[in-house]
């Protein structure tokens, strides 16, 4: 009996951060959040790892990555690569975001093509902002040729995001942008050239590039000069 009661006020800490973290209020999770990131516990590492993969607020979601970086890289990282390979989008966003907040080198292998081209946008856009975080110099030119097949994917904002990535990569991104600004399809053509501005003013705003790129190709595809 004694062991049994031993091992219950063991396991108290771990429940009462699993109930803190999901509280109905909030306010009461981010609290909770900002605790276990203010006083680092190795156990409470797979906690805040799968409560990112459920929770709803964004704020909250964005203590718990901060939580996760106040943590050892070794007990971090490798449950933030597991969820990868999660079924659950948010899982897989979460986790790359995390990923890129702790710059841990060893992540750059785990961030396959088929994570670049996610069909969840709000997961593709996290693998991007990844990636070049995390690719290291030789592998610019292959990340940038994964990159330009997304053209012309999603809303403004995916878009936004998408060019963003491949301004990052500077140099690495021209031939790509190039190729791809002769696409058949016109929505990748004129992402690509908006791209292609961007490249050139990065402080440029990103709605302003794409209405000039449209110009642009529209007037190409009537043989005229831009």
């Amino acid at each position: 009996m004694r062991d049994e009661q031993s091992a219950a006020r063991e396991d108290l800490p771990g429940q009462s951060r699993l109930i803190a973290l999901a509280a109905t209020d909030p306010s009461a999770r981010l609290r909770a959040a900002l605790d276990a990131g203010t006083r680092p516990d190795p156990d409470a590492v797979a906690l805040l790892v799968d409560r990112c993969a459920v929770e709803p607020d964004f704020f909250v979601r964005d203590m718990l990555t901060w939580a996760l970086t106040r943590h050892q890289a070794a007990a971090t990282v490798p449950l933030l690569l597991d969820a990868l390979g999660s079924a659950v989008p948010q899982a897989r966003s979460q986790a790359l975001h995390t990923l890129s907040k702790i710059g841990d080198p060893a992540a750059w292998s785990h961030l396959s093509e088929a994570l670049l081209c996610d069909e969840d946008d709000e997961a593709a856009r996290a693998a991007w902002r990844a990636a070049v975080v995390l690719v290291p110099d030789a592998a610019e030119p292959w990340l940038a040729d994964v990159l330009t097949t997304q053209l012309g994917r999603g809303d403004a904002e995916v878009q936004k995001s998408l060019s963003r990535a491949l301004v990052a990569l500077d140099d690495a991104a021209e031939a790509p942008l190039t190729r791809a600004a002769a696409s058949p399809h016109v929505s990748v053509r004129v992402h690509a050239e908006a791209t292609r501005r961007l490249l050139e003013d990065p402080d440029a705003g990103f709605a302003g590039v794409i209405e000039e790129a449209k110009r642009v190709v529209a007037l190409g595809a009537l043989g005229l000069d831009g």
